[in-house]
C-alpha cells in the first residue's frame, strides 16, 4: 500500500534551474511569498539565484508607491521578500529599445534604463502588455536553491514569454494542469483542508 503523503511530494523531473525557467512551489509551502507561487528565475549560478514571484498582485498603483512616476496603471506584483523598498521590472521591449536590459529568455527582458521607461510611458509608446513591475525580489544564497530542490520544495519548468506577461494570479493552478497527474490533483486541493 502506498503512503498517501508521497502523493504530495514533488517527484523530480530532472530539469535544472537556469535563467528564464520557473520554480513551481509544492502545495504546502510555508509563508506568504512562496505559498502556491510561481517564481521566474532571472539569475542562477554558483553565487546563488534571483527571481520574481509572478502571482502575488498588489492593489496599489505605481504613483502611490514611486514618487514622480507617470500616471500609468499596470498590474504590480510582489516579487519576493528581498529589496521591498525598490521597484523592478521585466518587459518585451528588448535591449535595442531599452538600453541596459538583460535578456532572460527569448523575447523577455529584465531591467534597463528607468528614465526611458518613464519617457515611453508618457509618450504612450509603452503599454501594460509590454511591461510588468515588481516590488522586491526573491533571492537565494550560494547552494540554497539547490538544497531546496533536493528537499522537493520546487518543480523546475519552462515558461513562455506570453504566460509570464499575462499577469495571471491563477498561474500556479493553471501550470499544474499541464504537468503529470499528481500535480493536476494538487491544483484542486484546498489550501486549508481542515476547513472543508
Amino acid at each position: 500500500m502506498n503512503n498517501n503523503t508521497d502523493f504530495f511530494k514533488i517527484k523530480t523531473n530532472n530539469v535544472k534551474p537556469e535563467q528564464g525557467k520557473i520554480l513551481i512551489s509544492e502545495p504546502f509551502a510555508k509563508g506568504f511569498y512562496f505559498k502556491r507561487s510561481i517564481v521566474l528565475l532571472l539569475e542562477y549560478d554558483e553565487k546563488g539565484a534571483m527571481g520574481f514571484v509572478l502571482n502575488k498582485p498588489i492593489t496599489k498603483s505605481i504613483p502611490e508607491i514611486v514618487e514622480e512616476f507617470p500616471n500609468f496603471q499596470p498590474n504590480i506584483s510582489i516579487g519576493g521578500p528581498v529589496g521591498t523598498d525598490k521597484m523592478y521590472f521585466i518587459h518585451t521591449l528588448g535591449s535595442d529599445v531599452l538600453e541596459g536590459a538583460i535578456e532572460i529568455s527569448k523575447g523577455l527582458f529584465w531591467g534597463g534604463n528607468y528614465k526611458k521607461v518613464k519617457e515611453y510611458i508618457n509618450s504612450g509608446f509603452l503599454t501594460n502588455e509590454q511591461i510588468r513591475f515588481f516590488i522586491g525580489y526573491s533571492g537565494w544564497t550560494a547552494g540554497q536553491l539547490d538544497d531546496e530542490l533536493k528537499n522537493n520544495y520546487w518543480i523546475v519548468e519552462d515558461i513562455d514569454k506570453d504566460t509570464v506577461m499575462n499577469h495571471d494570479e491563477n498561474i500556479w493552478k493553471e501550470l499544474l494542469q499541464d504537468l503529470e497527474p499528481r500535480y493536476k490533483m494538487w491544483a484542486n486541493f484546498p489550501e486549508n483542508p481542515q476547513f472543508n
